[in-house]
Order: structure tokens, then C-alpha cells, then sequence
């Protein structure tokens, strides 16, 4: 009998309106255009403007993006698995909320969060209820407002982060194409190198805590570079040498977009020219869980069926990983 598999069927995404200049962020923190540029590649990022909106209505947008495109009723989905570091409150589940605004009525869902590889955790665990025969349709978003908890006075990491969502449809597949193979890790010892400081369990929100600045992100970056630049860059090589996969078996590397000079050595060290890499780091910066499945958004009437990728990713926490995908359709066939 022919295995399952699970593959992406329509992808989906948003990005606000609002543009975060390097010259605008010249006026608010000690910085410059040529600085932010040469130690992260990004000129600007997208910001979520308005009273009462976080992450749900990004992630709302994306998914809707998704279900018009696959020309399929919201009811028609089982489950959604929202990634997220920013979720709209500690409770309930952002998952919850998108699809009670999306529409999402006969569908179950809940979050994960694993900071910036959360969206390829996730995409794995929904992949489980597609082979397995227990869901035919299962959403996965990965969405970050990480404007919510950024210090602009902070140069460290205003710089970085951007806001955004992106969604993936996962459905049976039977020719062989689809999430082929994944290999996770995680080493919570790097919590200390990147966190947020106040707003958990073991440290609960007080004036003092608000006014210490330590319900924004909190990141150690030079420890934070040492570690991802080889720890991504290894996954991705081994994911490849696990399915005997050359540099010219693969079409495309879709990976985090933190910083260019770790996409640049993952792409290195997977032996890949820099053409067949997806880069939106420029104009979008870290959107955190959202970065993968926007980076499949933008380029997905480039992707061909049958096209090998390999999406890789690493976060706070640490954690990394990287997911072998064989691509199931040509979007310009649709």
C-alpha cells in the first residue's frame, strides 16, 4: 500500500501595511542604515498598527489568503495549529481565537510555541494527522506581532523584528510527494542567551517588573549568532546526507530569516548557490514563526511539483531543526 504522506496544498500569508524603516529606526535608537545592513541584511520590517490587533487577525488574513486560493469552504477544516510566540493573551489559545474569526466551526486547534521554530515543529506534529489517517485537512500558521514585545530604545533587537503570518494546507497525498523526512532538536541550557525576562510563572508581571523593561525580548546576540549559524547550518547538511540528497537534487532552501550571514552559511554549507535560496530578510526582517511559511508564499508560483526543499530554522529556547519537503503542485497549474 502506498504511504501517506502529508503535503502542502495552498499557501497563504499577510504582512501589514505599516513599513519600519532603517532611517526611522535612526531616530528612535543609536543606530544606522549601514550597521543594521552589514550585521543583518534587513532595510525594513512590517509592523501591526491599530487598537486591539495582535496576532489572530494577521494569522486570520493568511489563512483566508489560503482557503481562496485552494477554493475550499473554512468548515471543511479539522485542525489548526497556530506557532506563535505572541500569542493575543496567555489564554486561550490564539488557535482558538482564528478559528472562531476565520470561520474555522468543525475545527479543533491549539498552539506551540518554540520561539522561532515553532512554525516547523508545528508542521511536523500536523503532518502526524494527515499520515496517520486521523485528519484529511489540517492548517498550520506560524504568526509573531513581535512589535508587542520589542524595547525600541534596545538596538539589539528593535532592529531585527518584524510582524507577519503565513499558513500551509496539509492533505493526503499518494504519489509520494510531501513532508518526507525531519530532524528536531532542541538545548534549553541556551534559554539564558535568549528569553523574556517577566510575564511567566516564575516571574509574574509587577510594576517593578513593567518598569524594568522585562517584558521585552531579551537576547545575548553575539552568543544567540555563535550557536545558530552552526547548529542551522548542520541540521540542513544532515537532513540532505540522511536522503542522499545533493546540492543539485535540491530546488530550494526556505530558511529562517534571522540574519543574512546565517542564511548565507547554511546555504554554504548545504553547498547551494545563493539563487536557489528564499531571502525576504530585507524587507520583512525576523517575523519569527512567520518566516518560513512567508518566504513559501512569496515564492510559490515558483515552485515546481516534485521540486526538493528544505525548510530549516532555529530559535530562542534553543531550539532548531530543519524538514524535507517534496513539493505536490504547480501553483500556475491552478
Amino acid at each position: 500500500m502506498q504511504k501517506i504522506h502529508a503535503a502542502i496544498t495552498a499557501v497563504g500569508g499577510y504582512v501589514p501595511d505599516y513599513k519600519l524603516t532603517n532611517a526611522e529606526l535612526e531616530t528612535l535608537v543609536d543606530t544606522t542604515n549601514d550597521w543594521i545592513v552589514t550585521r543583518t541584511g534587513i532595510l525594513e520590517r512590517r509592523i501591526l498598527k491599530g487598537e486591539g490587533k495582535g496576532s489572530s487577525d494577521m494569522a486570520v488574513m493568511a489563512v483566508q489568503n489560503l482557503l481562496a486560493k485552494r477554493g475550499i469552504d473554512p468548515t471543511e477544516i479539522e485542525l489548526l495549529i497556530c506557532a506563535t510566540t505572541t500569542p493575543d493573551m496567555q489564554f486561550p489559545a490564539t488557535a482558538n481565537v482564528i478559528c472562531d474569526k476565520a470561520g474555522l466551526t468543525k475545527a479543533w486547534g491549539y498552539d506551540v510555541n518554540a520561539a522561532c521554530s515553532g512554525f516547523i515543529y508545528s508542521l511536523n506534529i500536523g503532518a502526524q494527522f494527515i499520515e496517520t489517517g486521523k485528519h484529511g485537512k489540517v492548517i498550520v500558521v506560524g504568526v509573531d506581532k513581535m512589535s508587542s514585545i520589542i524595547n525600541y530604545e534596545d538596538r539589539t533587537t528593535a532592529i531585527i523584528f518584524g510582524d507577519g503570518a503565513g499558513a500551509v494546507l496539509l492533505e493526503p497525498n499518494h504519489e509520494g510527494n510531501g513532508i518526507i523526512d525531519a530532524i528536531l532538536r532542541t538545548d534549553g541550557s541556551g534559554r539564558v542567551h535568549l528569553h523574556q525576562k517577566a510575564g511567566g510563572s516564575v516571574k509574574p508581571a509587577t510594576e517593578e517588573t513593567v518598569k524594568n523593561k522585562e517584558h521585552y525580548v531579551y537576547q545575548e546576540g553575539q552568543a544567540v549568532f555563535k550557536f545558530a549559524v552552526t547548529n542551522m547550518a548542520e541540521v540542513a547538511a544532515e537532513i540532505m546526507e540522511r536522503n542522499h540528497l545533493t546540492a543539485d537534487d535540491v530546488a530550494w532552501l526556505t530558511p529562517h530569516q534571522a540574519n543574512k550571514r546565517i542564511i548565507n552559511a547554511t546555504a554554504d554549507r548545504m553547498g547551494l548557490p545563493l539563487d536557489k535560496v528564499m531571502i525576504n530578510i530585507e524587507r520583512y526582517g525576523n517575523t519569527t514563526n512567520g518566516t518560513l511559511p512567508l518566504c513559501l508564499w512569496e515564492w510559490e508560483n515558483r515552485l515546481k511539483k516534485g521540486d526538493n526543499i528544505i525548510l530549516a530554522a532555529f530559535g530562542g529556547g534553543f531550539t532548531w531543526g530543519a524538514t524535507y519537503v517534496k513539493w505536490a503542485y504547480d501553483a500556475e497549474a491552478r
